[in-house]
């Protein structure tokens, strides 16, 4: 008699994705709600700490538009419309199916990036992936 116990391995594939925090979520929501609101934030992510005044969708887009407009060149006309241009295509895609979703990317406007203790980045405008926030505070560092 064998002691061998015949297995077969388990094939179903499970994909997991980090849950954004949902209150998060709600705030960007209500901040998208009125383009001229804004909030300091600090954020707490992987790559280090980032802070700024988080924006809703609806400023960003406009305020990517108008920093680009500021610079010569087709290309850069071209550029600022390409939020516009992705949203619409997204509205196009979900038309019809009548439901709200929660928002998945955060916008700051004047963000500084603390990463590893030895340096800062300064950025006029930055999007990530809500996701990827693994811890946030009202305000900025001190």
């Amino acid at each position: 008699m064998s002691e061998f116990v015949e297995t077969r391995p388990d094939t179903t594939a499970v994909v997991t994705e980090p849950v954004p925090d949902l209150q998060l979520q709600l705030l960007i929501q209500l901040l998208d709600r009125e383009q001229r609101s804004s909030l300091p934030i600090t954020l707490a992510m992987a790559g280090g700490v980032l802070h700024g005044d988080v924006i809703g969708h609806e400023a960003w887009k406009a305020d990517w538009a108008r920093s680009l407009r500021q610079v010569e060149g087709e290309g850069a006309n071209l550029i600022a419309e390409f939020p516009e241009t992705v949203d619409q295509g997204i509205r196009e895609l979900g038309a019809g199916d009548g439901t709200a979703h929660l928002p998945r990317w955060i916008h700051l406007r004047d963000a500084t990036l603390l990463f590893g203790g030895t340096g800062s980045l300064r950025l006029p405008l930055w999007r990530g992936r809500l996701a990827d926030v693994s811890g946030w505070a009202l305000g900025r560092p001190q």
